[in-house]
């Protein structure tokens, strides 16, 4: 299968929109919890302010009949444990029926390229620490991720 990856524009936004809420849906059935509020439209017009300002950076694939099989999203962050600037990858999904075909792969090394090309100093990615990802966990660790330890803790404001 031949995949091709384009950095998304206003007029990807629909279907990256539609994607995320195709990976929150799976991580909810997985986990059994109403852990995310989504609404397309919302999400939509998110997604192209943030495209517009900047502040996120999609890239979609693609196969050759153009039908979208995935994406990743990253936002740049700064910190001074990570010394200077770094990436981080809050969305990366690939439809089941893509799945297993490098599609993931493809998204990562496209993720390293930009990521070292922006001048980031690492990459960083959370994944829930359940026995329901542990696939997940394993695909970022084949890709070069470490574990580095604590949890992910969020405060609504």
């Amino acid at each position: 299968m031949n995949i091709t990856l384009q950095r998304a524009t206003a007029d990807d936004t629909r279907e990256v929109a539609e994607m995320v809420g195709e990976l929150l849906g799976e991580i909810m059935n997985a986990i059994g919890v109403q852990a995310f509020n989504f609404d397309l439209e919302e999400t939509t017009d998110r997604l192209r302010d943030f495209l517009d300002r900047e502040i996120y950076f999609v890239f979609v694939a693609r196969d050759e009949s153009g039908s979208t099989a995935g994406f990743v999203a990253m936002c740049e962050s700064h910190a001074l444990y990570a010394e200077g600037a770094f990436g981080t990858i809050p969305e990366l999904y690939v439809r089941p029926e893509f799945r297993s075909r490098n599609v993931g792969l493809a998204l990562v090394s496209q993720a390293k390229s930009f990521g070292t090309a922006r001048g980031w100093k690492r990459l960083e990615v959370t994944t829930p620490p359940l026995p329901q990802f542990d696939k997940t966990l394993a695909f970022y660790e084949r890709e070069g991720f470490a574990i580095t330890g604590g949890r992910k803790l969020k405060l609504a404001l």
